[in-house]
């Protein structure tokens, strides 16, 4: 009898401690990440998840499959403070009235999505990449036929295109029609984590902001400030040329977020990233003028096949490249003291089938990478003083995810 009822206290312990962690993984936003995942067609819908930020652990939050896209969803953003997801979506066959635009979506405190709108962009434009600045005020879109759409975030969501938007790109002297593929602005509000070893340490964030272009055909990237309305004004590289050169098809641009360096993926043939130095009131020994223009910094890096996006770690000491066609992330240190990179060791980290997105979440921690053809997001834990990246097991996800944004 006492042995009968030694096994009974053993497994009501066992169903205790079950419940515990069945409510350990609901999301909290006080206490876990939050992980978003956009899918293309396929099944077309919002995921979310709930990221244990003790082990890394995902649990998909309970959102009946997540709510459907009104178009082909690729990038999506969150807000800084995780309230609001804003993801392109593009008209296609595949799904039944479908439209082209910017839908924003919230996000309840349990991590769940629901749709707010879509925002179709003026000019009919077809957006291509999108990035919001560090204040959560401006939503910055990148154009096919090479505009900018600029739009304020207001309360709940909404977005509204500002007076003059979509801003044209300019043509190049000699060039073709300019094709913008990607974008990065300046930050507003620098990191926090790690205030004593931060390299933005004893440096004041600026009031002002500049947004980076790529143009993908023309092989440059270029300068605009940014009004407080959020209107764009081309800061030329020379009084004959408009922009900076890059390598061969620029497709990524990223801003490290102490506001230094610039950083360009170039793809065919050479597989490469160019770095530049910001000339801001910080780095004007080695600029003319403090005007936001970009320095070049030695010759451009090697990475692997077909790099797009590319990421620096929120502290600054650390680029990640997604080389799209290798299907691994290359992994670089920054020099303080210039931006010039040197690989890590090793060199890359694989991912899965067709990536096509990364996101690093603000504490430094964790990296992501959405795979289109594997139904899945690759997700690593990032040793804060190496940069290395360790593999954690893939998250699933719905059919042919895209985008994956972090909080």
């Amino acid at each position: 009898m006492r042995t009968r009822f030694t096994w009974v206290v053993a497994i009501l312990s066992l169903v205790a401690v079950g419940a515990l962690l069945a409510c350990s993984t609901k999301y909290s936003a006080s206490s876990n990440g939050l992980i978003v995942v956009s899918t293309f067609t396929g099944d077309a819908v919002m995921d979310s998840f709930s990221l244990n930020l003790g082990n890394g652990s995902v649990a998909r939050i309970n959102n009946v499959n997540g709510p459907p896209t009104p178009g082909a969803a690729t990038a999506v953003v969150l807000d800084p403070a995780g309230a609001h997801a804003y993801v392109i979506v593009n008209k296609n066959s595949a799904i039944a009235q479908s439209v082209t635009g910017i839908t924003s979506y919230s996000i309840a405190s349990d991590g769940k999505l629901a749709l707010v709108g879509t925002t179709a962009l003026k000019d009919a434009v077809v957006p291509v990449a999108e990035v919001m600045d560090s204040a959560g005020k401006l939503l910055f879109v990148a154009g096919e036929s090479g505009t900018v759409s600029v739009l304020s975030i207001g309360s709940g969501g909404t977005l509204t295109e500002v007076a003059g938007s979509p801003f044209a790109l300019p043509a190049e002297g000699g060039g073709q029609s300019p094709v913008a593929s990607a974008l990065a602005v300046t930050p507003t509000v620098f990191p926090t984590l790690g205030t004593q070893n931060s390299p933005c340490s004893g440096f004041t964030a600026p009031t002002t902001e500049n947004l980076y272009v790529t143009d993908s055909i023309n092989n440059v990237v270029l300068n605009y400030s940014v009004s407080p309305a959020g209107a764009l004004k081309l800061v030329p590289a020379t009084t004959l040329t408009p922009g900076v050169a890059t390598g061969t098809v620029p497709s990524g641009v990223t801003v490290d977020p102490c506001g230094r360096f610039v950083y360009v993926s170039n793809q065919s043939p050479n597989n490469s990233v160019s770095a530049y130095t910001i000339c801001n009131a910080v780095s004007l020994p080695k600029c003319p003028d403090a005007n936001y223009s970009l320095q070049p910094v030695g010759s451009p890096t090697t990475v692997g096949d077909l790099p797009g996006p590319l990421l620096v770690n929120p502290l600054g000491q650390f680029l990640y490249v997604l080389a799209t066609g290798a299907s691994e992330v290359s992994m670089f240190r920054i020099s303080s003291s210039d931006g010039s990179l040197t690989a890590l060791n090793p060199p890359s980290a694989s991912v899965n089938s067709a990536p096509m997105s990364m996101a690093i979440r603000s504490d430094a921690q964790w990296l992501f990478v959405a795979n289109l053809n594997s139904a899945n997001v690759s997700q690593f834990a990032i040793t804060p003083a190496t940069g290395a990246l360790t593999p954690l097991p893939a998250i699933t996800t719905d059919n042919l995810p895209w985008g994956v944004a972090v909080k």
